[in-house]
């Protein structure tokens, strides 16, 4: 579940295999988990809990499940504690990497976290090493084909319901909000029938690197090996791809 970059690229990789989505459900199950312990099942009275379902349906995961996991989360017997940790550090060419997680064992996290790098020639570093250069931002994305809106009208609607920003690529539109304004946004324009392709809080780079074609080659397979770490839930850099 890469964070923000050109979103053709997220879409590829939530196009894989099935059993590549499944995983993504299991990552999304934990942040579920996380909101509920949080803030109660009730998404009316948990804002938190009411974006992670809207990134659900993003992902296009049933609602079936996302019900489920909300149940078992909020039941009486459920002793799973997961905890948000972030990481910060260093790709191919000081490329900056932040690695967003949900565990129940964060020295086994960190270890895990910690060898990927290794293993592709990053670094990890210390907390707020590279964070300064990413704004935190919301990002919704629609896609084209999903609206019979023009692009004035959505642009017109989009800055009406608080946006800051608005931009449209030849397949999507991609509708940019402060962290503060991205619930409010995003429910407006649920309720005028938009559906998403993405919709989540991410970390925005406010300078990009750019990477030959080895640099490329190494910062995908830090890229994909991180994402196989099943406690790793949001990878964010600043890799022009």
């Amino acid at each position: 579940m890469s964070g923000h970059s050109k979103w053709h690229n997220i879409q590829a990789k939530k196009g894989k295999a099935d059993a590549a989505r499944g995983k993504v459900f299991t990552k999304l199950g934990r942040e579920l988990l996380i909101a509920v312990k949080q803030g109660g099942p009730d998404p009316a009275g948990n804002s938190k809990l009411k974006d992670v379902i809207a990134k659900c349906k993003a992902a296009n995961m049933p609602n079936d499940t996302i019900n489920g996991a909300i149940k078992r989360a909020a039941g009486a017997g459920n002793n799973e504690n997961y905890e948000e940790i972030t990481y910060e550090g260093y790709g191919p060419n000081g490329v900056a990497v932040i690695v967003n997680a949900t565990t129940d064992n964060r020295n086994r996290t960190a270890a895990d976290v910690r060898h990927v790098f290794d293993k592709a020639g990053g670094s990890l570093g210390t907390t707020g090493c590279v964070s300064y250069m990413f704004n935190r931002k919301g990002i919704i994305v629609i896609e084209r084909t999903a609206t019979s809106m023009s692009e004035d009208d959505l642009m017109m609607l989009a800055l009406e319901c608080g946006a800051e920003d608005f931009s449209s690529e030849d397949e999507y539109y991609e509708i940019t909000t402060s962290p503060e304004d991205f619930s409010s946004v995003r429910e407006a324009l649920e309720a005028k029938g938009l559906t998403f392709a993405e919709a989540d809080i991410q970390m925005v780079p406010t300078t990009y690197v750019d990477l030959d074609e080895k640099g490329a080659e190494k910062m995908e397979r830090l890229i994909e090996r991180l994402d196989e770490l099943d406690d790793v839930s949001e990878i964010f850099h600043n890799w022009n791809e």
